[in-house]
């Protein structure tokens, strides 16, 4: 007969963070983590628990980049059971638990040698520096058992799929969970000291220390907009104030339909982002744009959502067709935007997004999109919006640099330059230049803008009042599609 021995277990002592960002109910759990923040401890109890509720032959597995990293967990775990309780074996660096359970800590250095086991559960350590095809050959030994899995790691630039797939659980994909774990969290529940991190500061190049000790991602030269410009117009949250004019981003796929709004100042003041069924997109959009204009995306599906939105007096819906072209230059305007600070978003999805967003050259172009299996529905709404904003208040940025330079040249003071900022909201009338320096260069401007100062129908010639579609160059009339 066989003996069966109750264990008492209380779980060794994680801060409050910590806990949180590894014990949930999802079963994915992405966490990008400060060293010695104790992502990899609270990982390892994580592991033995799950463990603990298995059964004879089940299998729990560590993955690690390399041998060595994968033997430093298992001795740390080795050294905190009893022996009585399990069974460590040095040469597979395996621990057998008493309920028959076993845990197994593994490189991933060649993935295909990973492939076959059915796995209850695992943590791939380390991720930002483990080849992708470790995590595919990982998730498929959790297929017949739809086990959890911990994704762990220092942040690593930008260019990996460890990044790519904590965007994804950021922006709340199903079944995803991110956390962040910084050195200031391990600092405030003593884990960390306070002096040694600010000696690494001081040791560390910049752009490797906010890697390490502040799970900040240097930038990898493909970004289109600048971190250090993106971080320059965070602002604490949305303004507040009435919109000026809205860009919409319409879901394709399993992207997210977004609205961005700005106001008379270029901040966002209202932000909507969800996922629906096209007639409820269409009723959502129309309520929260009002009679404010509004550029929406109407390529591919999003055609007959414009349409629909410009049928029954919705005058101030403006279909925008992305092509290749088209949506290279609305990058670049929003880039320029960006870098002068003339655009202004709040902490959250906005900035997620741009700062993963970018840009690589090809025959045809420059090609600019988010990263693979990343979304850029915000990017795209805030540049529909800044360029909808180009045409309620036309080349302000612009023109604010212009009047700057004619007090240089004049030198005599300058009228408000922005004098449609105290118009009624929605108004579209242009300033008058007052001479014709002023009239050259606010003219090279709309052109650099892409806008069509005459809004003339580029198929038929007739005139185009409010309804119309664009591909950022030329203007059309809905019916003239």
């Amino acid at each position: 007969m066989r003996t069966v021995e109750t264990i008492d277990y209380e779980r060794p002592w994680l801060y409050q963070r910590q806990r949180e960002a590894i014990f949930h109910a999802e079963r994915y759990g992405l966490i990008e983590a400060s060293t010695k923040s104790g992502k990899t401890w609270g990982c390892i109890v994580w592991l033995l628990e799950q463990a603990m509720g298995g059964r004879r032959g089940t299998a729990y597995w560590w993955i690690a980049p390399s041998y060595q990293q994968a033997e430093i967990a298992f001795r740390r775990l080795k050294g905190k059971l009893p022996r009585r309780l399990c069974q460590p074996n040095e040469a597979r660096l395996t621990i057998a638990l008493g309920n028959g359970a076993v845990v197994w800590f593994k490189s991933g250095e060649r993935p295909d040698g990973l492939y076959g086991e059915d796995v209850h559960a695992a943590v791939i350590d380390e991720a930002s520096r483990l080849r992708e095809e470790a995590w595919h050959a990982v998730r498929t030994t959790l297929t017949a058992t739809q086990g959890p899995v911990r994704i762990i790691g220092n942040v690593k630039g930008r260019r990996n799929w460890f990044y790519a797939l904590a965007r994804r659980a950021e922006a709340g994909e199903p079944g995803m969970r991110y956390a962040k774990l910084i050195a200031a969290d391990a600092i405030a529940a003593g884990v960390l000291d306070a002096a040694e991190v600010e000696d690494a500061r001081r040791a560390l190049p910049e752009a490797v220390f906010r890697e390490l000790y502040l799970a900040e991602p240097s930038d990898d030269g493909g970004n289109p907009f600048g971190l250090a410009a993106i971080a320059e117009c965070v602002t604490d949250g949305v303004s507040g104030t009435p919109p000026a004019c809205w860009g919409w981003d319409l879901a394709k796929s399993q992207d997210w339909t977004v609205g961005v709004a700005l106001d008379l100042e270029g901040r966002v003041c209202r932000f909507e982002r969800w996922q629906a069924p096209w007639q409820e997109t269409i009723e959502g959009v129309r309520a929260a744009t009002g009679d404010a204009p509004a550029l929406v995306d109407a390529t591919g599906v999003g055609d007959p959502v414009v349409e629909a939105l410009q049928r029954g007096g919705g005058g101030n819906f403006e279909g925008f067709k992305f092509t290749a072209q088209s949506k290279q230059q609305l990058m670049e305007g929003l880039a320029v935007a960006i870098q002068r600070q003339e655009v202004r978003f709040p902490e959250g999805m906005i900035r997620v997004e741009l700062e993963q967003f970018e840009y690589e050259y090809s025959r045809t172009g420059v090609r600019y999109a988010a990263p693979e299996g990343a979304h850029d529905d915000c990017v795209c709404a805030l540049a529909l919006a800044w360029r909808k904003a180009a045409e309620v208040q036309p080349g302000a940025g612009v023109l604010g640099w212009m009047m700057q330079q004619l007090a240089g040249q004049q030198k005599q003071q300058v009228p408000d330059p922005l004098p449609w900022r105290t118009a009624r909201l929605g108004r579209r009338d242009d300033p008058v230049p007052a001479s014709g320096v002023e009239t050259d260069i606010y003219a090279e401007a709309r052109r650099k803008l892409g806008l069509n100062p005459e809004h003339v129908c580029v198929r038929c010639g007739g005139r185009i009042g409010a309804s119309r579609v664009t591909d950022g160059v030329q203007s059309w009339h809905p019916e003239c599609r």
